[in-house]
């Protein structure tokens, strides 16, 4: 029931949003790997990062549907994915090393 105008937008933030996501789910989990209780652990790690990249996603979709500019939350996002993606590989093989010397 979306209008078209937020087809656009909402692909692209989706991409984006579920490069980042991932990304963030990754390193999380890289740090609680040889934890016992590692699950709630986990959620309190990763959660609040998720909510910035769920309000920027959905700030360009109601944008777009609105008619007005939604390229500074896609911007925003793709920005954040970029930097998971040039980063998130480093930190995620230091937190496995972490967990691996104890």
């Amino acid at each position: 029931q979306m209008p078209s105008e937020g087809l656009g937008a909402l692909l692209l933030s989706l991409g984006c949003g579920s490069l980042v996501l991932s990304f963030i789910a990754a390193i999380g989990a890289a740090l609680t790997v040889g934890l016992k209780r590692g699950g709630v652990l986990l959620s309190l790690l990763v959660l609040p990062l998720f909510v910035p990249v769920l309000i920027f996603g959905s700030a360009a979709v109601q944008r777009a549907v609105a008619g007005m500019d939604a390229s500074s939350p896609l911007a925003l996002l793709a920005a954040l994915a970029l930097f998971f993606l040039a980063l998130a590989p480093f930190a995620i093989g230091g937190a496995l090393r972490v967990s691996l010397d104890q």
